[in-house]
């Protein structure tokens, strides 16, 4: 183990019905006015928003509602709920909805503070403070109730970048995991995938020697696994769909890289170049990056590769986990190759091209060229 701090301010609330008590936990926390940041129409359809403005009743708590956050969540839109957040001088911003939501919520609660553009802190300025912000989770996939992350697409330039900081931690973030029985399934596929990848990158980028954090990353991927394939057969399986979520937020909490050292994300970092220029889902871009880029890191790491394959699929060589794994992509109907999200080859060098920039502010340029990325693209076709 390597010296690490790890601290997680946020709250959670897990459980069937809890969303009842977001205006309990506003009303605790002081809060009289929030912005409600929410998607399209199933937390109407649902009824799920009618029940968090009865809440906000009961708790006193004025609110003005944002809709039309899409799955990749837009600067554009951004900053129109900034210009709202502003105006109506609200105090905190309440997330209802999946992951795409509340990072959009975070990038608001940051713009609502600042006097620059919201833009600057993805592009690296550094957060200094942000609205609290609480949520209710709708879809259980990227972490963002319980992490400090946030992804924002600007369509003009064609960047998906991201910002990190402790400001934007939720301060509540409350779980029902019966509010994701309506997920549909191919979302849920793209969920799993996307859960695994959070755990898997680190597992294989890391510095070797911590045996546990190894453990806790594949219990994640197992139960990840298993639970997506009892939800593929039954959508309403409720303790698949609860053990699913409570993983899910596990594996981007801060748990499992505490102490593994320098580690990198380049699967997500591709995959930003994919969702930021064809508005891929995020998991389906990552189902293909994930295995073409295991093919080619295989060489720099055989022993974790080794280990994959047999603690995952109890298979003997490294490259046959790397096949169960993109064999188990397919089986869920997830892609795992270009064509199938119709990006053709010829467009591999743009794509290179946007995912270098990434690489450069993420700092692994050196290893990440954009000949690098584009061999790694190449194992996709």
């Amino acid at each position: 183990m390597f010296d690490f701090t790890f601290h997680n301010p946020t709250k959670i609330i897990f459980g069937a019905g809890k969303e009842s008590l977001i205006g309990t936990e506003l009303n605790a926390a002081g809060i009289n006015r929030v912005l409600l940041v929410y998607g399209r129409n199933s937390v109407v359809k649902s009824g799920l928003l009618d029940r968090v403005m009865a809440s906000l009743k009961t708790g006193n708590i004025a609110c003005n509602q944002y809709g039309g956050v899409d799955s990749n969540p837009l600067l554009a839109h951004t900053r129109e709920g900034v210009d709202l957040a502003k105006q109506e001088k609200v105090e905190a911003i309440l997330a209802v909805g999946g992951g795409s939501v509340l990072d959009e919520a975070k990038a608001i609660a940051v713009g609502a503070l600042a006097d620059e553009d919201v833009w600057q802190f993805f592009i690296g300025r550094e957060v200094e403070r942000a609205l609290p912000v609480f949520t209710i989770l709708t879809l259980a996939a990227t972490g963002s109730e319980m992490n400090g992350n946030a992804v924002i697409t600007n369509a003009e330039t064609r960047q998906k970048y991201s910002i990190s900081s402790p400001h934007v931690y939720p301060k509540v973030s409350i779980l029902n995991p019966e509010l994701t029985h309506s997920v549909p399934l191919n979302y849920t596929a793209y969920s799993g995938v996307d859960a695994i990848a959070h755990v898997i990158e680190g597992y294989f980028t890391k510095q070797p020697g911590t045996h546990l954090q190894d453990r806790l990353v594949e219990g994640i991927i197992k139960t990840v696994i298993e639970t997506t394939d009892l939800i593929m057969v039954e959508p309403d399986h409720a303790r698949a769909r609860a053990s699913f979520m409570w993983t899910a937020t596990l594996a981007l909490n801060g748990l499992t890289p505490a102490g593994i050292g320098e580690y990198s994300f380049p699967c997500h970092m591709i995959e930003h170049a994919l969702s930021a220029i064809y508005n891929v889902p995020h998991g389906a871009g990552l189902s293909i990056v994930m295995p073409a880029w295991m093919r080619w890191y295989l060489s720099k790491n055989p022993s974790q590769f080794e280990r994959f394959a047999k603690e995952i699929f109890g298979l003997d060589s490294a490259e046959a986990g790397i096949g169960a794994l993109e064999q188990w992509f397919v089986t869920i109907n997830t892609p795992v190759r270009l064509h199938e999200v119709k990006i053709p080859a010829t467009d591999i060098e743009a794509i290179a091209a946007n995912a270098e920039g990434l690489a450069r502010q993420w700092g692994v340029s050196g290893l990440y060229t954009r000949e690098t990325i584009a061999e790694i693209l190449r194992l996709a076709v």
